[in-house]
Formats: C-alpha cells, sequence, structure tokens
C-alpha cells in the first residue's frame, strides 16, 4: 500500500532528504504552487503562476542522530547548468537557475520538542540570485552568518507568499 510505503520510507521529517522536500513543500504551499507533484529534477524548485523561479535550500540546528552539539548552519548556493524535465535539455551556461532563493531553517533547538510540521519552529530568509550572484559570485556554499550579512528578507511562514512577491516584483523593476 502506498500509505505503508510513505509512512515506512518518509515519516522522518528531521533527516536532511526528508527536511529538503519538506522545505519545498511549505514555500510551495505558502504560495499556494502545491497542487501538482514535485519535479524532483528540474532547475530550480518551484515555479509561480506568475514566473517566479524559486530555489528552496533548508538547513536545521537538530539532526535525526544523537548530537553533542547543534550543527553549524550551511547551504548549497552552487551555480549548476540547469535541466529542463519537460524537454530533457541541459543548459550550456553555468548560473544560478532561479530567481529567488528561499533558505528554510528549522530553527528549534531542543531535540525532543523538534516538530518540522510546526510552522512556528522554522524561519525563512529570501534573497534574490541577484544578490547572491553580485556578492559571491560563483561561491557554491553560504553560512547562515554570511547569509544575514547580506540582508535577506526575513520572514514567517505567513509572511512568505508576501516576501517572495514583493522581492520578485523589485526585481523585475531593477531589471525591467
Amino acid at each position: 500500500k502506498l500509505l505503508s510505503f510513505w509512512q515506512w520510507s518518509s515519516s522522518d521529517l528531521v533527516s536532511n532528504t526528508m527536511r529538503g522536500i519538506l522545505a519545498e513543500y511549505i514555500v510551495a504551499s505558502a504560495l499556494g504552487e502545491n497542487h501538482s507533484h514535485r519535479a524532483e529534477w528540474d532547475a530550480y524548485d518551484i515555479k509561480t503562476k506568475e514566473g517566479i523561479k524559486i530555489e528552496v535550500k533548508s538547513g536545521a540546528f537538530i539532526q535525526t542522530w544523537h548530537q553533542k552539539k547543534l550543527s553549524s548552519i550551511q547551504f548549497s548556493i552552487r551555480p549548476t547548468k540547469g535541466w529542463d524535465a519537460k524537454i530533457d535539455n541541459r543548459s550550456n551556461t553555468t548560473m544560478r537557475q532561479a530567481d529567488i532563493y528561499v533558505f528554510c531553517l528549522l530553527i528549534h533547538k531542543e531535540q525532543d520538542t523538534i516538530d518540522p510540521l510546526n510552522m512556528n519552529q522554522w524561519q525563512f530568509y529570501i534573497l534574490s540570485s541577484d544578490a547572491l550572484t553580485q556578492s559571491l559570485g560563483t561561491q557554491k556554499t553560504i553560512v547562515l552568518s554570511s547569509l544575514l550579512r547580506l540582508n535577506p528578507i526575513i520572514a514567517t511562514y505567513s509572511e512568505l507568499s508576501t516576501a517572495i512577491k514583493q522581492l520578485a516584483n523589485k526585481n523585475i523593476e531593477n531589471h525591467p
């Protein structure tokens, strides 16, 4: 049964892989873009009905395993050669494929009470790909302190959709 498989394979929402997929779903649901299935290998994670391309990254201080200390937060921001799953085509240009990055941080710091389905345990940092590229060039990763120095929009789940759309509109004004 499909439900049994999902329970067996996908119930640990704190694990790195499932937390990343959950973060994509959280952002998609905040935008009302969770009506279709996830395209795992596309050049970016979400494309809104307005055409905003979004890359979602996730991190957490707490992991599934026993920890002696909280995890350091680091996100991948590697420029890539994008692949379009619909037409099975890889780009020849290496770049950040999305317009906007949403860095999703599960900020809760207690193993016994961590609940990735509790939106109050998440903080979202929103930054344009242009800002990443202008500040960091082709750098492949960014730690939380460096991300904060780039002055991202910081949002809660309920503020996420508005913040993404405001940043997208600002990007359009800067690149007519």
